[in-house]
């Protein structure tokens, strides 16, 4: 099958009674695009960031009718907004009992198993080791060598000029699963004892981006960064069946 990759050729153009079936599209922005009159049984849309924007379906806007449902689907998700440290403790404590119950729910023989180019529910706890250094040790405690070698990094960011080479190609189960039991640790004792005061401190983007997030922005993008990749594997566990 034909692959483009990194490409702007397609900006601005129009197609008129062209096939896409069965086509993919992947980390590709696909903003202000405009489909009129198509065909459109089983399209599947999954965008990470789709709450921050408007996604129109014949005239109306179903993000928040996404939201609503994701939120419904998983109790306590609604949580990743909160701007309390009492919020923020509520909402780490579902997610991280919804991932428990993920775990004691997957055979061993699909924790290193994935679907296409996804990741397994191995390496997408490695990355949320990453994640958790990244906003926690890195931006919040303002730790020099925030990472641990058996994260694992996002799409992308080598040619954002990031140091990959610091992360294990393969780590053993047990060694992902203590790993991100320290993380784990870590922000709920940070959230026990963080004031209102502290969260609205300002920080820098672990990134190296020109957002400043507070410390209470940073603990958001860490409970979004769970929720949606606790979807994810969810999703591909039972496409997996």
């Amino acid at each position: 099958m034909t692959r483009f990759v990194d490409t702007d050729e397609f900006e601005g153009a129009t197609f008129v009674a062209a096939s896409f079936k069965g086509a993919t599209l992947r980390f590709c922005d696909v903003s202000e695009v405009t489909i009129r009159g198509a065909q459109l049984d089983g399209l599947d849309i999954d965008g990470h960031d789709l709450s921050f924007g408007r996604l129109i379906v014949n005239g109306v806007d179903v993000v928040p009718l996404v939201e609503a449902e994701l939120n419904r689907r998983f109790p306590g998700r609604e949580l990743q907004n909160a701007r309390t440290p009492e919020g923020l403790r509520d909402g780490w404590v579902a997610v991280q009992a919804a991932w428990q119950q993920t775990l004691d729910d997957t055979p061993p023989e699909l924790i290193e198993a994935h679907v296409e180019d996804e990741w397994s529910l191995a390496q997408t706890l490695r990355h949320l080791v990453l994640a958790t250094d990244a906003w926690l040790r890195g931006a919040i405690l303002r730790i020099s060598e925030p990472f641990h070698e058996n994260g694992l990094a996002f799409t992308g960011a080598e040619q954002m000029g990031f140091d990959v080479s610091i992360f294990r190609a393969e780590v053993p189960f047990d060694e992902v699963l203590a790993v991100r039991a320290e993380r784990q640790q870590m922000v709920t004792d940070f959230l026990a004892t963080v004031t209102s005061e502290q969260l609205d401190e300002e920080r820098n983007d672990p990134w190296g981006g020109g957002w400043h997030p507070t410390v209470g922005d940073c603990i958001r993008v860490i409970l979004e960064e769970e929720w949606a990749h606790l979807r994810y594997v969810r999703r591909d566990l039972a496409a997996l069946g």
